[in-house]
């Protein structure tokens, strides 16, 4: 297995929670931050900073609604087919359903 960043990022409600984590499950970073990035490059950027600082690529998935394709688009407007592939970072989304 490739030694590699875990990230996971989670929109709800009025924050967007990111946790990325090294191998083995240690906390490399923990942040709460504005529900909608002011910019559509703030997650891709984001992604690549911490793999350029920590020399690892990164696997991220994005947590989202089900009915919400458009926040999706916001946070990556690269994300095609819900998968997106660069040379430092891969990012998967995971659409769930809200129950509630």
């Amino acid at each position: 297995m490739e030694d590699q960043i875990c990230v996971a990022i989670h929109p709800r409600g009025s924050e967007t929670r990111v946790l990325a984590t090294a191998l083995g499950g240690s906390t490399l970073l923990k942040a709460r931050l504005a529900a909608r990035p002011w910019h559509q490059r703030a997650l891709p950027s984001l992604l690549e900073a911490l793999a350029l600082w920590q020399s690892r690529p990164v696997h991220a998935v994005l947590v989202a609604d089900k009915g919400d394709a458009t926040f999706v688009t916001s946070l990556c407007p690269d994300l095609a087919a819900e998968h997106a592939r660069t040379p430092l970072y891969t990012l998967d989304v995971a659409l769930e359903r809200r129950t509630g």
